[in-house]
């Protein structure tokens, strides 16, 4: 992921920051508690691709 990217992109719901997870390979919006996956280094920033957090997670 182009580290250049991550720094300019922000939730697209709440305009947020993003945490990037390598291992999963996913950007996550706590305060949303979403995590909107990164496929072929392109992140996919739509709702309805994003996986909700359970409430366990942070």
């Amino acid at each position: 992921m182009d580290a250049r990217l991550l720094e300019i992109l922000v939730c697209p719901l709440c305009k947020g920051p993003l945490d990037y997870r390598k291992q999963q390979a996913e950007l996550v919006c706590k305060p949303c508690r979403l995590a909107f996956p990164i496929k072929d280094d392109i992140p996919i920033m739509l709702e309805d691709e994003a996986r909700q957090l359970p409430a366990d997670e942070d």
